[in-house]
């Protein structure tokens, strides 16, 4: 667990609860809510990189979790860390039932069958095959985005935003995860495996569906420019000129790993 958990990686999904939770009133911790979040994260990555999934024997430079010990201990390790993330915000948030709660019941939505697990789900089923657009679209809104989605949502809950301001950072969370995906996809075509910490090119040695399946790499950086802009404007309204999202959402478009 360990191993996965320490072995780097840009901590995006726990920076995305701190700087959303930021945005508001930061009263209540965050950083039990970043950890677990990333906990689950990693879970996802190390089954990601299973044999009968993507079979990646390299994971942000390092041997995967399964090439560093075995495919069982792989297995109980994705386990132990999904189920360590609900017990972090059980424990943590303990002393504030409806925190607690309400921040339960949003990542494990996001990360359950009709979310994160469906896209994976999608995503499997649709290897070597020329799925439509929507299928695409379900496939990154779910497997990538809802994760990402679920961070700033947890983040505002323990700043204390109102209705309109959690419907705001759900837009920009949808915002980023499409671009993040398909800034994924544009890497595995054309990175640096030095840089990404991971196979180039195993997207289409296992036909994987992704954004270039269906587009060019033109249309995809015009779509990653479109809503990096959306996600701009949002977070100006939210927090006003050069908030730290309005960075990010930039860096995250332009990123090379």
């Amino acid at each position: 667990m360990l191993y996965s958990l320490q072995a780097g990686g840009k901590r995006l999904r726990p920076v995305l609860v701190l700087a959303s939770r930021n945005m508001f009133s930061p009263n209540v911790d965050a950083l039990p809510a970043a950890i677990a979040v990333e906990c689950l994260h990693s879970y996802t990555l190390i089954h990601d990189d299973l044999p009968c999934m993507d079979n990646s024997e390299l994971r942000r430079g390092k041997p995967s979790c399964h090439m560093q010990f075995d495919e069982a201990t792989a297995v109980l390790a994705g386990d132990a860390l999904l189920t360590h993330a609900f017990q972090l915000l059980a424990t943590e948030y303990a002393s504030d039932p409806s925190i607690a709660t309400q921040l339960t019941a949003i990542l494990s939505k996001a990360a359950g069958s009709q979310y994160l697990i469906g896209g994976q789900m999608e995503d499997v089923a649709n290897e070597g095959c020329h799925p439509e657009p929507e299928t695409l679209d379900y496939i990154h809104r779910n497997k990538t985005a809802s994760l990402l989605t679920a961070s700033l949502h947890m983040g505002a809950v323990l700043g204390g935003a109102n209705e309109d301001q959690i419907e705001k950072i759900l837009k920009i969370g949808e915002c980023i995860g499409l671009t993040f995906q398909i800034v994924d996809d544009l890497l595995d075509r054309n990175g640096k495996e030095i840089e990404i910490g991971k196979p180039v090119g195993a997207d289409r040695e296992n036909e994987k569906t992704t954004y270039l399946s269906l587009h060019s790499a033109q249309n995809a950086q015009t779509l990653i420019e479109s809503l990096t802009k959306d996600a701009g404007k949002i977070s100006e309204a939210l927090a006003g000129e050069n908030s730290f999202l309005e960075w990010l959402a930039y860096r995250l478009a332009t990123r090379s790993h």
